[in-house]
């Protein structure tokens, strides 16, 4: 009868840590899949930009230092091993920044604003520069569920052994931090 005891304990204690240790699993492949989830929409703003930059070539001849930028930075978010996450977002920041001052330039020049096929494009890349704030939000959500696995007990004792390791958040650049300067002046 003891033994039966014994073993029942011992199989629910099995079972406890196979549960904990599938679930510790489950929330590293959640944020690996939300990573990858700002991998994909990474790619699409690089597939989309060589057409922005041809579409506005056309019209602003005289902004090639930003044209250029921004080709520069695409080429370089297309260099970054797969797995450096952090200077993929580095990058990534800022071409954000190079592509508003495209968006500005259209202000500047009404036939470029005007075109059907630049207005489709910025569209297009105002859609994906959403979807990455938003995978953004995905993968730090996901980090926090998974590191707060590794924190509580008795998940921790499992992680620990198994050498799970805390995934680092996407944090906001400290630029978009300031709040903007707005100015009534004419």
């Amino acid at each position: 009868m003891v033994g039966l005891i014994i073993i029942a304990v011992i199989l629910i204690l099995v079972a406890i840590y196979v549960v904990i240790y599938n679930g510790l699993v489950k929330s590293r492949m959640y944020t690996q899949e939300a990573w990858s989830q700002i991998d994909v929409q990474l790619k699409r703003r690089n597939d989309l930009i060589p057409n922005l930059v041809s579409t506005v070539k056309g019209y602003a001849k005289h902004e090639k230092s930003t044209l250029e930028q921004v080709v520069s930075l695409r080429n370089q978010m297309t260099q970054i091993p797969s797995g450096d996450h952090e200077q993929a977002m580095a990058v990534s920041d800022q071409l954000t920044s190079s592509l508003k001052s495209i968006f500005a330039l259209a202000e500047n020049y009404p036939d470029l604003k005007a075109n059907q096929e630049f207005s489709k494009l910025m569209e297009e890349l105002s859609n994906t520069e959403n979807k990455i704030a938003y995978s953004r939000q995905l993968f730090n959500s996901s980090a926090a569920s998974y590191n707060m696995k590794l924190q509580q007990f008795p998940s921790n004792l499992v992680a620990g052994v198994h050498h799970f390791e805390k995934v680092e958040f996407l944090a906001v650049p400290e630029a978009e931090k300031e709040a903007p300067k707005v100015t009534f002046d004419d």
